[in-house]
């Protein structure tokens, strides 16, 4: 029996907006989240699953709305904690802090998480939805560094740090699953999409 996981990176957000579980989605991307619901109402989605943070939320509440099904939210599928602040970081904090997360999964600031925390909080949850929801096909709301983390866990030299560079916004992926085997992966939103 497969189940398939649809794994939704929000669109953009406005960076100086609020804290990072409240930013919500910028105009052009609540036209993707949109399109998100366009490419994907087709394909039978009845379970939809989501970090608790708005713009995760927003990409794919349109897609479950559709379905007639509730939003189930996780507040383990969050965004990778980078820091103790509620605050964005600015990409030239970021971007050296992910270098060396990838590089030592155990590595985090001072009251922020490293990789290695937060994949295993994520897959354990992505590991009860895969058991509760077996043969169906589920969609989760979420975020890039996280899913990276939990795409990772099943091949960590495909889905590493490159990976999460060429993530675009939004992004979706398709994993099947045979139990809690990964058999196949599908990128389902393209370039000519997000352009």
């Amino acid at each position: 029996m497969r189940t398939y996981i649809y794994m939704v990176r929000h669109g953009d957000s406005p960076k100086t907006e609020g804290t990072e579980s409240t930013r919500g989605l910028t105009e052009k991307r609540r036209l993707d989240a949109r399109r998100v619901t366009e490419l994907l109402r087709e394909e039978g989605i009845g379970v939809f699953v989501s970090s608790p943070y708005a713009r995760s939320v927003m990409t794919i509440q349109e897609l479950a709305d559709r379905a007639g099904q509730e939003m189930i939210v996780h507040e383990d599928l969050k965004e990778r904690r980078f820091s103790a602040s509620e605050y964005r970081m600015s990409d030239e904090e970021l971007y050296p802090l992910l270098e060396r997360s990838f590089a030592d999964p155990f590595y985090a600031l001072e009251g922020g998480e490293s990789n290695d925390e937060c994949q295993r909080r994520a897959i354990r949850v992505l590991e009860a939805l895969l058991e509760e929801h077996r043969g169906r096909k589920v969609a989760i709301g979420t975020h890039g560094a996280v899913m990276t983390l939990m795409m990772g866990h099943y091949d960590s030299r495909r889905y590493g740090l490159d990976f999460l560079h060429r993530l675009s916004k939004p992004d979706i992926y398709r994993m099947e699953f045979r139990g809690q085997e990964l058999v196949d992966v599908k990128r389902l939103w393209s370039e000519t999409a997000d352009a």
